[in-house]
């Protein structure tokens, strides 16, 4: 393929990611074929698929349930609600990922091999060698997750969601970053805000984030970050993605606390600003 007609396609593709739903397949898969993302670091089994759950997860022939690991794809709508914005167009590119495997895929299962739902986890490859979810993420329809331990491609997967990000595609369009003013519900944010106060005690690690939203590290999670760095953090703008859970509803809100609260288990969530 010359550099002309690469440079092409690059455009296509950020294109049809920022239609969203107007999904283009013929764009993806020439677009898979085109280079390898994040191949896998070791041996993979391998399994047919019976269908495509939603962006970030699979059913498989053999009766399992898999969800991709780290990616958290936009939600599809659900009791009522909407689907969220690119969820149908991840839904696809998916899709199409395995359709060009003839509905064949490579599983690299996580240090952690099942949720709490019973989920099989697990990094999914296409027959070009390529990882599902760093493509998702490289078109924009997608955020990278880092939950510990799972975290065995967390650079090459966090390398590709910048690129999308760079050039301004699919969820990275409409600007996803969030103050903890901003929060709304709970679910999956990205949110940005300064940290006001980092406190240790028997329940770990809390940072407190300017707005109303704070930070929690479990003791047993605290030997995954450099608690040294933790005490410079105060007066800096981080950003902090995650699951938001809303402690006003599950058992109220004593003086002072947070109403909104994110858990981490791994460092790859946080990004603290350098100045």
């Amino acid at each position: 393929m010359t550099l002309g007609r690469l440079l092409g396609l690059t455009g296509l593709m950020k294109k049809a990611s920022l239609v969203g739903a107007f999904f283009v397949p013929a764009i993806w898969l020439s677009a898979a074929q085109a280079q390898v993302l994040c191949a896998a670091p070791r041996a993979l089994t391998y399994a047919q698929v019976e269908r495509v759950a939603d962006g970030d997860s699979l059913r498989l022939k053999d009766g399992r349930s898999v969800r991709l690991i780290g990616l958290n794809a936009p939600e599809t709508g659900k009791k009522g609600r909407p689907d969220e914005p690119f969820a149908d167009a991840a839904r696809k590119r998916l899709q199409a990922l395995v359709t060009q495997s003839n509905g064949r895929v490579g599983l690299l299962l996580g240090q952690q091999p099942q949720d709490r739902y019973g989920r099989t986890l697990a990094h999914v490859f296409g027959a070009n060698g390529s990882n599902f979810e760093a493509q998702l993420l490289a078109d924009g329809l997608g955020f990278q997750v880092a939950l510990a331990p799972n975290v065995e491609l967390l650079d090459c997967q966090q390398a590709a969601e910048h690129r999308a990000r760079a050039a301004s595609m699919g969820v990275w369009r409409l600007s996803p970053v969030v103050s903890p003013q901003q929060i709304s519900r709970s679910g999956f944010a990205v949110v940005s805000a300064k940290v006001t106060k980092v406190q240790r005690n028997r329940g770990g690690l809390w940072i407190d984030l300017e707005g109303g939203a704070v930070v929690r590290i479990a003791p047993d999670q605290l030997h995954n970050f450099d608690q040294n760095a933790f005490a410079h953090w105060l007066g800096k703008r981080i950003e902090v993605r995650g699951w938001v859970l809303d402690r006003a509803q599950r058992s109220g809100l004593k003086k002072d606390q947070a109403r909104w609260m994110l858990s981490l288990s791994h460092p790859g969530m946080i990004n603290v600003a350098q100045n």
